[in-house]
């Protein structure tokens, strides 16, 4: 996570905008009054995505299950509507 105060942030805005797209990076630019924080659309909507998620309890479980089994070698695979657990 980068910051930089907004003189500087309105001096080489590019430069910023820049290497938060390409790098990924969020940027927190100062200010008197309250903070603001840059990112990439792309790490955006997956930080929403992600909120999503974890938001409801039942997708958290599910999601902490899916998680667990796949560090277990217990991965299931979906085709077709037919699901198969595959053991390593």
């Amino acid at each position: 996570m980068l910051a930089v105060n907004y003189a500087n942030f309105r001096y080489n805005m590019k430069g910023y905008f820049d290497r938060v797209a390409e790098d990924k990076e969020t940027l927190i630019v100062t200010r008197k009054d309250e903070n603001m924080v840059i990112m990439s659309q792309s790490s955006y909507d997956s930080l929403m995505e992600t909120l999503h998620l974890v938001s409801n309890q039942a997708n958290y479980e599910h999601l902490m299950t899916s998680i667990r089994q796949h560090k277990e070698g217990k991965d299931v695979v979906h085709e077709k509507g037919v699901h198969t657990n595959v053991v390593s």
